[in-house]
């Protein structure tokens, strides 16, 4: 893994899905083949192949506390093109530091991860007055889960975190993006751990390959990405769970 520390310009950037993002950190560990983020390379200048180099923003939470006071108050989302919780996070706590902050001054935060380090922050997420925490899960297949997402935390890892924040009074949802093979169990498995889920096919072919290498071309079709999409719907409605699809 190489890893480079960096001084940013900027920490709080506008954003397409939500009014702000704030990414701590510039590449991922988790190294998930599908990944969109591996379009950042096109900006950054790494030649290392996506999930091997992580640049480690020192100044985050310097240019936030400038950023916060000279911008509207809006919905920040950590993060877009990175998982704020991936494993640098434990030396860093550059996304702990930057929630302390934005929960003191009371900014809106939805967070985004797949990764229960987050649980570590519970003493900062409780007392937050307008926050949610999402947590991508995109199959309820360990097995599949090591082709597609081999640096991530187990699916288990996930529920289990999912569990203990929703408990907490956390309003917490589910990111099924994209609609891997075995994803027709999850609605299942996150019953009653979750407020609402996201479903979006998510159109991208960087993991064409590993479809291929294991026999799962079924699983890439039009159809089988309708089918799942149309189960996930149902199952929700079944057990009441507010479900929004892309797809």
């Amino acid at each position: 893994m190489f890893i480079r520390e960096i001084q940013s310009k900027s920490i709080l950037s506008a954003s397409k899905i939500y009014p702000y993002v704030i990414n701590p950190y510039v590449g991922c560990q988790h190294a998930c083949s599908y990944c969109y983020a591996r379009y950042m390379k096109k900006f950054t200048g790494h030649k290392e192949p996506w999930g091997t180099f992580v640049d480690v923003k020192l100044n985050a939470v310097e240019l936030l506390q400038n950023e916060i006071y000279k911008k509207r108050k809006a919905t920040v989302w950590i993060s877009g093109v990175c998982d704020p919780y991936q494993p640098l996070e434990r030396k860093y706590k550059l996304t702990r530091q930057c929630l302390q902050l934005l929960i003191r001054e009371g900014w809106p935060v939805v967070i985004q991860t797949r990764s229960p380090l987050i649980l570590r922050d519970v003493d900062i997420l409780k007392e937050a007055k307008n926050l949610e925490v999402g947590f991508s899960i995109t199959t309820g297949d360990d097995d599949v889960r090591k082709l597609f997402e081999p640096g991530a935390p187990p699916i288990s890892e996930r529920l289990k975190a999912l569990t203990e924040l929703h408990v907490l009074g956390i309003k917490t949802f589910a990111m099924i993006a994209p609609i891997l093979p075995g994803a027709e169990i999850l609605v299942k498995l996150l019953a009653d751990i979750v407020d609402y889920i996201l479903v979006d096919r998510m159109n991208y072919h960087h993991a064409d390959f590993i479809y291929r290498k294991h026999g799962l071309e079924d699983k890439m079709t039009e159809e089988y990405f309708a089918r799942v999409s149309n189960r996930i719907d149902s199952d929700c409605r079944l057990l009441g769970i507010d479900c929004t699809r892309a797809y």
